[in-house]
């Protein structure tokens, strides 16, 4: 059947598939490989990474187990790809802080809000529970060699965002590290209280003080 004999909506849904651009090898590869992320962390997010199976990741993403080892050679690889797809959406929102005309002060407080909306989100729950999930097993080497690239890409961030500031550089590596502390515990205690669990702003306050007083030094 000639075009100009088909009804009027198969014309217009005709036309309109010939108009849309083909999408390149690496965009549907890029797609996919979203697709698996988002539903690692959803799938951890609503039932645990225990509960977060090959056939589980390979439902909720809409594709065959097949194109996950196709993507990421397995399930380690998936796992890993979704730390560093985490600490990626952490790193720009950091991005998003105004490091050259915000006072110290102001970047310290920035500083916790956009690092507590990563640690309260369903990505730094993934983090959290896969991180688990190599310790004391054979794949640890990878957690491993993602927490220490983390922790060189957290300081990378912390260098650039408080440069200004004169404490010595041993000082900078404590505020690092009770910084990331207070944020994961809360983090934690957060998932241990359940849906109902509430933050009082002043935990976040305090340490938004703890950290303007010290980076001033």
């Amino acid at each position: 059947m000639t075009e100009a004999r088909l009804p009027a909506p198969l014309r217009r849904r005709k036309r309109a598939a010939a108009a849309k651009p083909r999408r390149s090898h690496a965009e549907r590869t890029a797609e996919t490989r979203a697709k698996l992320i988002a539903a690692v962390v959803e799938s951890i997010a609503e039932t645990g990474l225990a509960r977060t199976t090959a056939p589980e990741i390979a439902r909720r993403a809409g594709v065959t187990w097949g194109a996950v080892q196709h993507h990421f050679g397995g399930k380690d690889g998936m796992l890993v790809a979704v730390l560093d797809d985490s600490f990626r959406r952490f790193a720009a929102l950091m991005a998003s802080i105004p490091a050259e005309s915000a006072s110290l002060a102001e970047r310290a407080a920035l500083f916790v809000d956009r690092a507590w909306q990563h640690f309260s989100s369903p990505h730094y729950r993934s983090t959290y529970e896969i991180l688990l999930h190599y310790q004391g097993r054979a794949g640890r080497k990878a957690g491993g060699d993602w927490r220490e690239r983390m922790f060189a890409g957290w300081d990378d961030i912390w260098r650039e965002l408080f440069a200004d500031s004169r404490i010595p550089r041993a000082r900078h590596f404590v505020l690092q590290h009770y910084a990331i502390s207070v944020l994961s515990g809360l983090a934690s205690t957060l998932m241990l209280e359940g849906a109902e669990s509430a933050l009082r702003p002043a935990e976040l306050t305090l340490l938004k003080d703890t950290l303007a007083r010290e980076l001033a030094g």
